[in-house]
């Protein structure tokens, strides 16, 4: 057998011949195998273009047809930061799905979405951030503690539901095709990644080899032999040393262990933090060089240019860089993102695939999955009669909620207020809305200023300092006005009228010079533009805003004013800079304090600058001197029904961010209860004696022992992306039958958890905690009832080799069988699930561990066999050393559709178990 590097040998000496014969150059030619493609260019390319190419901003090489290329892409639970898509549930609703299947279909969605964008982007000349084929997705880390922000971009808690979510996601936007690839998905953030989110620049996680591999890999593994073709090392450091320097996660276990063939890319700007955080090396020189030579291909960030002066300067050698760069472009080639127009399967999927109405019925369908009733004493599903229900609460009409974080732009969406006034429109019903409270202490949902408290500069009036007035701009004609956004869509006025609104000078560049492409009125600043922009009307491009005008307070005191923008913004208010954004590509939302008199109009200014995709811009405030609970209460006394609808908000919980607040810790929680102001609202409300239901929006577990026992019903909706509001209201009137599972333990307190910083795995999640968590991983009822019987386990499991290692994703040998009847009266959805235990082990296993799951759907009164096959797998367990073993002994195999122990559901559900014994 040839060693590697004489393979690479006799591939070059082909790759030489073929060129020699051939009238184009052999990367150029599709026909011919990826490896000699990607070889030829390679050998065409001098240092300088090799480590060009290793960032994630790419540029063009000009005299090898090679163009500029941005890896850097965003796909959680819809193409995100893009303008238009279909946005899904957030990644932790579609694991309380359950459903692998759905899952894989809305991969599917998703990665047509992207496909579709991406050309049209080409098409138009755009190579930007957001608009490539690689993408920062799926998020696989295990959700190993409710106070981690990120929790919401995961799984969950279970290494096997994350599993099997992760490689149905893979599947799904990379497509079937042999040859090439649809999108290409990176498994984030390799290895051990769970917050706490401050600190996760700079810790180093020491987990025991028993943890590591039992917990934390398994779902990269899947992932990895499902085919994942890229892997994004995460910001911590492992044992000390950076994840993405380190040999042992990359070379020994990534690339020797699993085989991943595919390549390594930073989490953005993680290389700095070799010497910024962690100080683990001094240079950004010695950083990019001690990644390189680990086996990280691709920097996200700014580090890798140095990779010339590595070379230079004896650190690594040019052999090492053309092993990343060789990898990048066997990627490239796969995507068919050089000369292969025409070629690619997924070339002719059409743009009208976007946010289409087939893609929104998924999403309403994913929505409808995700959602878990959590309690019901009866008042669920509400009647359509009804003749007032009350909707209340600081997420019952909050965009934020429904569409989470790393999210993209829905074309339509539906608020729980929406989606229950639609449902008792027929009847005659009514809705009455109340905010209620305060979204946390100090945190206010901010809403559009409206059109009336605007006004247009007059001459020199800019609330801008040193601004002198502009060039008057030409007349607007036929420029097409900007799509509606969220919440609703600002409008234009002819130019030269005075009206409403601030005057807006539009510039077709970034930087306002010249005379303005055209000036006009808008009558509110709410603008999301979804496929084209107010200038030129091309997909994401580049142009400047500035807004100049007077406010007008409706009442005395002191307004909470903010502005939304991606990339640069400066607002200026009273000639006074008061927000100055930075370029960040993602929304940006800011916001000031300032005291106003009633009828008193102030100067204010806005400069905004876009260039990239998903523009958008809202100028927003908080009206201060509402009594909230007040109106609240008052809505709940006159309705029949009260539905409120609290929780959290990805502008508090979420990637690392400024908050610091009571609860809240830059991103993380430190309480696993309702904001108190939310608390408090609950308490009020409920007093009152009506029928109410609870219903939680957030992308964590949600602590509520008094609303379990003071309120009627809680409902666990997630973010449930833009078909939420519907989908919420099918539930609660009984149109859809509720059968979402948790994915996550719901704690009673932040008492029942070990320290956040603590990797070890002792007293976490439903596998190693030992209390009595408010609500069980697994968990979730239904309008029906479902029965277990006649399980069926062979009595003796074989267990081949005994004590040796067993080899994951082994030949199934043996089947468990179990009987499964609806005994209500409403057709409905089980997620039948199998728990396997391990009573007789001689060292730490999990108390219980899922399986196997599968979702059926059954008629009232039907009953059906489930059978589930047991390989050696699933009937193994990881040791002390971190070796994968088989026990002979007892084995207990649990069935239900919950898990055994937790007598949370009714009885007539049942947990049916039967322990056995592997042989030797």
């Amino acid at each position: 057998m040839l060693g590697r590097q004489s393979a690479i040998t006799v591939l070059a000496l082909i790759v030489l011949a073929l060129a020699a014969c051939a009238e184009k150059p052999a990367y150029e030619d599709p026909s011919l195998p990826i490896d000699v493609r990607a070889h030829d260019l390679l050998t065409r390319m001098t240092l300088e273009e090799k480590v060009s190419q290793t960032r994630y901003d790419a540029p063009a090489i000009p005299r090898l047809g090679i163009p500029a290329y941005n890896w850097w892409s965003e796909a959680l639970h819809g193409v995100a930061r893009a303008g238009k898509a279909t946005v899904f549930p957030q990644a932790i609703g579609l694991a309380a799905t359950f459903d692998d299947s759905l899952m894989h279909s809305v991969a599917t969605a998703i990665s047509d979405e992207a496909r579709a964008k991406h050309a049209a982007f080409v098409r138009r000349g755009r190579r930007d951030i957001y608009q490539g084929l690689t993408f920062f997705s799926p998020n696989i880390n295990i959700f190993r503690d409710p106070r981690w922000g990120r929790g919401q971009e995961t799984y969950g808690e279970d290494p096997m539901l994350t599993s099997r979510m992760g490689v149905a996601f893979v599947r799904g936007m990379q497509g079937d095709d042999p040859h090439w690839l649809k999108t290409l998905a990176t498994a984030k953030h390799y290895a051990v990644h769970d917050g706490p989110e401050p600190a996760r620049h700079s810790m180093s996680m020491d987990p025991s080899e028993q943890d590591l591999w039992s917990t934390y890999l398994p779902a990269f593994e899947s992932t990895v032999h499902a085919g994942a073709a890229s892997v994004m090392c995460a910001y911590s450091a492992f044992r000390g040393t950076p994840d993405c320097a380190s040999d042992v996660l990359l070379d020994t276990i990534l690339r020797g262990r699993m085989g991943f063939g595919g390549y390594v890319v930073s989490d953005c700007w993680a290389l700095n933090d070799f010497f910024k955080q962690h100080h683990f090396t001094d240079s950004q020189v010695k950083a990019a060089a001690l990644a390189l030579k680990a086996g990280t291909d691709l920097n996200c960030g700014d580090s890798y240019p140095k990779l010339v002066d590595v070379v230079n300067q004896g650190l690594a050698t040019e052999a090492e860089v053309d092993t990343a760069v060789l990898r990048l472009l066997k990627a490239r080639l796969r995507l068919g993102l050089f000369a292969d127009s025409g070629v690619v399967p997924w070339d002719t999927i059409p743009y009208d695939v976007v946010a289409s109405p087939a893609h929104r019925a998924l999403a309403l369908r994913a929505a409808r999955e995700s959602i878990v009733l959590l309690k019901n004493d009866g008042v669920l599903p509400l009647s359509k009669s009804l003749g007032t229900v009350a909707v209340i609460g600081p997420d019952a009409r909050a965009y934020d909620v429904l569409v989470g974080e790393y999210n993209g732009t829905p074309v339509a969406w539906s608020y729980p207020v929406k989606g229950i006034r639609k449902v008792l429109a027929p009847s005659g019903g009514r809705v009455v809305y109340a905010v209620g409270s305060e979204l946390a202490d100090g945190v206010k949902r901010l809403i559009r200023i409206p059109a009336d408290r605007l006004a247009p500069s007059g001459d020199g009036e800019t609330g801008r300092q040193g601004d002198r007035g502009t060039a008057g701009g030409r007349r607007d004609s036929g420029v097409r006005q900007p799509s509606g956004g969220p919440p609703a869509s600002g409008t234009g006025s002819a130019p030269g009228v005075r009206s409403s609104g601030l005057r807006g000078q539009y510039f077709d560049n970034i930087d306002f010079t010249g005379a303005p492409a055209f000036t006009r009125v808008d009558s509110v600043i709410d603008f999301t533009w979804l496929d084209d922009t107010p200038v030129t009307g091309l997909l994401a491009d580049s142009f400047a805003v500035r807004w100049t005008g007077r406010l007008t307070a409706p009442v005395s005191g002191v307004y909470r004013i903010g502005f939304t923008a991606m990339n640069r913004a400066k607002v200026w208010f009273q000639d006074s800079l008061r927000l100055d954004y930075a370029d960040r590509h993602v929304p940006q939302k800011r916001t000031f304090d300032v005291r106003l008199e009633a009828d008193r109009s102030y100067l204010i200014g806005i400069d905004y600058s876009n260039y990239g995709p998903n523009p958008e811009a809202h100028l927003v405030w908080a009206v201060p001197g509402r009594n909230l609970a007040g109106e609240a209460l008052a809505a709940a006394r006159q309705a029949d029904a009260v539905v409120l609808v609290l929780g959290l908000s990805p502008s508090l919980v979420g990637e690392e961010n400024d908050v610091e607040l009571p609860g809240f810790n830059h991103g993380d929680r430190t309480i696993l209860g309702l904001p108190a102001p939310q608390q408090a609202l609950l308490e009020k409300v409920a007093a009152l004696g009506k029928p109410t239901v609870l219903v939680l929006m957030s992308g964590s577990a949600l602590a509520v022992p008094w609303a379990a026992e003071h309120v009627d019903a809680i409902v666990q909706a997630w973010y449930p992306g833009e078909a939420g509001g519907e989908a919420l209201a099918d539930m609660l009137f009984g149109d859809v039958n509720p059968s979402g599972r948790l994915p996550v333990t719901v704690y009673r307190s932040v008492k029942d958890l070990p320290p956040f910083r603590d990797y070890d795995m002792d007293g976490r999640t439903y596998r190693y905690f030992e209390g009595a968590p408010l609500y069980p991983f697994g968990y979730g009822l239904s309008y029906t009832t479902f029965a277990y019987a006649n399980l069926r386990v062979p009595a003796q499991l074989n267990g081949g080799a005994g004590d040796g290692a067993a080899a994951a994703g082994g030949t199934a040998t043996d089947s468990v069988v179990v009987d499964v009847t609806n005994t209500g009266e409403r057709a409905g959805d089980e997620v039948v699930q199998l728990y396997v235990a391990h009573p007789d082990a001689r060292f730490r296993v999990p108390i219980r561990a899922l399986k196997d799951f599968k979702r059926i759907h059954l008629a009232a009164g039907e009953t059906r066999t489930v059978r589930f096959a047991l390989d050696a797998a699933a009937l193994s367990v990881v040791d002390p050393e971190g070796k994968t073993v088989l026990l002979p002994g007892a084995v207990t195999i649990s069935v239900g559709g919950e898990q055994p122990g937790q007598a949370v559901r009714a009885a007539t559900t049942g947990v049916v178990s039967r322990t056995v014994r592997i042989s030797p």
